[in-house]
């Protein structure tokens, strides 16, 4: 004789007992939470340096740390600095969002023997162009994070984690007035709790790992090589 067991009940009924056992005042606790956490960081950053200055600085030593290089530059030459230095390295063929501003005055500073690429088309008609001819791949980033060196990538259909992923240069741009001093101030000051973007991307150097005999080797993962380049001077 068999027996046939009721799941949809069964659910419904550890449903109810748990909403049951709701905390009414859960709503109220984690607002609590939020301003013992908000607290404790704004004690900490009371007795700690955090102007502009010295975030670039602590931002540019943690990502040289992770072994990236580092490019400073102003608004007026960054994008000609930045052509120059990927013709020097030999890069041919560059991936980037033409769409964005960054993007397309990168593209208009670029030497005619640097082919400017976009990701116009799906990625199933030019896979094995993409993975094998392109040199490196142009982002810019939402924002960067001063205490770990870390950059905050928001992937879109124009310029997707192919970009940053694929190539074995990854080339980043922050603008300076975006630096945060960590990531509760970058959740804060972007308003995550209001509506966290659905897709970012911290990026804090090169990709690596490492074997059984803690030998590390780059590009296991992605790209090998990380310039980030630190726009400064312009305004908010």
């Amino acid at each position: 004789m068999s027996t046939i067991i009721d799941t949809t009940s069964a659910r419904a009924r550890m449903l109810a007992k748990l909403r049951g056992h709701a905390d009414p005042a859960g709503a109220s606790s984690v607002a609590a939470l939020d301003a013992r956490i908000d607290k404790h960081y704004a004690e900490y950053r009371a007795f700690a340096h955090d102007s502009s200055s010295e975030r670039i600085a602590r931002f540019t030593h943690m990502l040289e740390a992770a072994h990236a290089q580092v490019i400073r530059a102003n608004t007026a030459t960054w994008a000609s600095d930045l052509a120059q230095r990927l013709a020097s390295a030999g890069v041919r063929r560059l991936l980037l969002d033409t769409a964005c501003a960054e993007g397309n005055a990168l593209a208009h500073a670029l030497p005619t023997r640097i082919e400017a690429r976009d990701f116009a088309q799906p990625i199933e008609q030019w896979k094995a162009e993409l993975f094998d001819t392109i040199d490196a791949g142009f982002t810019v980033a939402r924002s960067g994070l001063a205490a770990t060196g870390t950059l905050v990538v928001e992937p879109d259909a124009a310029a997707p984690r192919t970009i940053s992923l694929v190539p074995p240069l990854h080339v980043a741009l922050v603008h300076a007035h975006t630096l945060h001093a960590d990531l509760h101030a970058a959740a804060a000051a972007e308003r995550w709790h209001d509506g966290m973007p659905t897709n970012l991307v911290m990026i804090s150097g090169p990709s690596k790992t490492s074997d059984i005999q803690q030998t590390t080797a780059y590009g296991a993962h992605g790209p090998r090589a990380l310039w980030v380049v630190i726009v400064e001077g312009d305004a908010p």
